[in-house]
């Protein structure tokens, strides 16, 4: 069946219960700084799917690419169980992320990422 993705940068918490009542099963971007995703996850987690969450706003483009690993294991273990997570930045990867931090998100999700997981 088809599936309806909801994009919307920032809270929308007081609409979410609305958008399920429509028929929207994934949210996109989930941002760190604005909804906190391990909320999302017990509250809606048997109703939508999560799209996103690896802030972009600081992590990605200004963490080390020790923190880039860090929070992208945490994400995986904290939302990816029972499914319906797909991570990616919470937005488009900025030019100035650095190509270490880049490189590093993709290398942890294929070493974590992948159903079942197994943190």
């Amino acid at each position: 069946s088809l599936k309806i993705a909801y994009h919307s940068d920032g809270y929308i918490y007081p609409i979410i219960d609305e958008l399920i009542e429509i028929g929207i099963d994934v949210l996109n971007p989930i941002q760190p700084k604005a909804m906190d995703p391990i909320y999302l996850k017990k509250r809606y987690g048997n109703k939508l799917s999560f799209w996103g969450s690896l802030d972009e706003q600081y992590t990605l483009p200004f963490g080390t690419s020790e923190e880039v690993k860090k929070e992208v294991i945490e994400r995986i273990k904290t939302i990816a169980p029972g499914g319906g997570f797909i991570i990616s930045p919470c937005q488009h990867v900025q030019l100035d992320t650095p190509l270490e931090n880049f490189i590093t998100f993709i290398n942890t999700v294929k070493e974590y990422g992948a159903y079942p997981v197994r943190l």
